[in-house]
């Protein structure tokens, strides 16, 4: 299918109208976040005010935006798509595949980030192991954040053409200027700020779905009765099912939920990703950084009442039956990706739409900031600052940093025509993690946990891993009969096929890091100072009262996490 062939189709017929009330509610939030950009430009004099908030955030605000920058469209419209399509097997995406990980950046990673005082996960890779695999962590991330920024433009579009047959165009257009301005004025601070307004706004109006939707479904007991004579009893099962790769929607077995998610891309994603990274690198001190993850963790095992409960309600409630991207403009009938616009306009009426579109605007808003940000960051220092200009000065870093912001933007329109490709959100976005995520993280924990691991051995590990990872996507794509060498079982569909090929990227990353470092000769561990567990100092936290120990509240989620998984076994 041409990619451009959906945005060629004539404007849907909108499902509703905004009032006059509605209107004003979406015009007041644009004002307010531009508001905001303009108000904190004066504090975005220096690089490090620019690109790391002139690391001041306290844990809550670091914490709330840390999980803000993860909370977008994406996130909205990708997982109600996915629920939709694999049941509540979309929620081990929050659960499995978030917790531990976010556990493990507060406790573990963020003493090295923040002591090593680097600005970005590429340049914590310099400081390891060189500029080599600095570069190349930079350009894979930035080919990702743009990649990744193409969704946000595709799922505003989707809600403006659904719900209110708005020009794409125009939807598209007028939301990524006013990214664009507000995060070239205030930088990083200005992109903190709103997220965490924007954390508000979407909780604020996504809570409007669930509550209406159970009310209508007449509570859990019914939803799930209804699911299971529509689809399928299996769609409301989180772990029973996947004992056997054919038992479930999805078509994967708790291998790949277990190692594929929960040990590797879960883990790539929230302790090596840049995007959420930095807003815990802006935090004022050690005790902060280490906080907020957890304090992130905390509210991500909340989301899914938000983001999953939607899709698994529209099973039960919607009177059609939805598809494909594919079929769905084959047919004239709506696909996956449209779940939560047509809930939205099942249950919200004047007023309550308007919360309802800014809700999603602000999570439209709030993964493009995030994305946009940690794009100028890892450019102007990484790519531009090392590769380009290594004379620079820190006012020719700010303004490279607004320069990238706008052509960060501009890319980013462009790419939302791939995201046509593929049948649901998510599935384009797994892809992208197994290809530069995966073995990414490897290269990272190998750094930090084992002082043996070799310049060399990291650098040739992330370009075998990244290397692998593509060719084994390439060769589905040309022989379909080896998804059953990929993903373990000709049943397996592309979310399944996904996290098996990020599991062998990253075996391979850590095997070829391993075999190179053993035959190669490391640093000297005066300079792994900062940088590597047994090399570096950590300050202790045992003189606080044990209720102020990161520690603690890390063992509380913890527990509220296995809860939560048996609870819905």
């Amino acid at each position: 299918m041409p990619m451009i062939s959906a945005f060629a189709l004539p404007v849907t017929q909108r499902m509703v109208h905004l009032s006059s009330v509605d209107l004003v509610i979406i015009v007041f939030y644009f004002a307010l976040v531009l508001a905001i950009g303009f108000y904190l430009k004066g504090q975005a004099k220096t690089s490090e005010d620019y690109f790391m908030a002139g690391r001041e955030m306290t844990a809550w605000i670091a914490g709330l935006s840390f999980l803000s920058a993860n909370l977008g469209s994406l996130e909205l419209m990708g997982w109600a798509a996915a629920s939709y399509q694999y049941g509540i097997l979309a929620a081990h995406w929050y659960w499995i595949g978030a917790i531990p990980a976010m556990l493990f950046l507060g406790i573990v990673m963020m003493p090295f980030y923040y002591i090593s005082k680097t600005h970005s996960v590429p340049g914590y890779l310099k400081l390891r192991f060189g500029e080599p695999s600095r570069a190349l962590s930079a350009i894979s991330f930035a080919m990702m954040t743009v990649l990744m920024s193409g969704i946000n433009m595709y799922s505003m579009a989707l809600v403006m053409k659904v719900v209110l047959g708005w020009n794409i165009n125009f939807s598209i257009w007028v939301s990524s200027l006013t990214v664009a301005i507000y995060v070239g004025l205030g930088g990083l601070r200005s992109a903190i700020f709103n997220e965490v307004l924007q954390f508000i706004l979407i909780w604020a109006g996504s809570l409007l779905i669930p509550i209406l939707g159970l009310v209508e479904a007449g509570g859990w007991q019914n939803l799930k009765a209804k699911i299971a004579v529509n689809a399928s009893a299996e769609y409301t099962h989180l772990w029973r099912t996947l004992g056997s790769f054919s038992d479930n929607p999805m078509g994967i077995h708790w291998t790949g939920i277990v190692f594929g998610l929960g040990a590797v891309i879960s883990f790539g994603y929230w302790t090596t990703d840049f995007l959420v990274v930095q807003r815990v690198l802006a935090a004022k001190d050690l005790r902060a950084a280490k906080m907020a993850p957890i304090i992130g963790a905390a509210f991500k095992m909340f989301v899914p009442f938000i983001v999953i409960l939607p899709g698994l309600l529209a099973i039960a409630v919607l009177p059609v039956k939805l598809t494909g991207e594919s079929a769905a403009l084959a047919t004239g009938g709506h696909s996956y990706n449209e779940v939560l616009p047509l809930m939205l306009a099942r249950y919200c009426g004047p007023g309550l739409l308007g919360l309802g579109i800014t809700a999603l605007m602000a999570g439209f808003m709030s993964g493009m900031a995030g994305n946009v940000s940690a794009f100028s960051t890892v450019w102007t220092y990484d790519i531009y600052g090392a590769l380009i200009n290594k004379k620079a000065s820190d006012a020719e870093y700010v303004r490279m940093g607004r320069w990238a912001t706008i052509w960060g933007v501009l890319i980013s329109v462009g790419t939302a025509y791939l995201v046509m490709q593929f049948l649901s959100i998510m599935d384009y976005v797994q892809a992208l993690f197994s290809f530069f995520i995966a073995p990414l993280f490897g290269t990272v924990v190998l750094g930090m946990l084992w002082k043996r691991t070799t310049p060399a051995g990291g650098f040739w590990g992330l370009l075998a891993g990244t290397a692998s990872s593509i060719g084994m996507w390439a060769w589905v794509k040309i022989d379909p009969s080896a998804l059953r060498y990929v993903a373990l079982s000709t049943h397996a569909r592309d979310m399944a096929e996904n996290m098996y090929r990020a599991l062998w990227s990253w075996v391979v990353c850590v095997v070829v890091t391993v075999g190179v470092s053993l035959v190669t000769k490391p640093k000297p561990d005066s300079e792994l100072a900062g940088l590597v567990y047994g090399a570096t100092e950590i300050p202790s936290d045992r003189q606080m009262p044990f209720y102020r120990r990161p520690i603690f509240w890390a063992a509380v989620v913890a527990v509220l996490f296995v809860t939560l998984n048996f609870l819905f076994w």
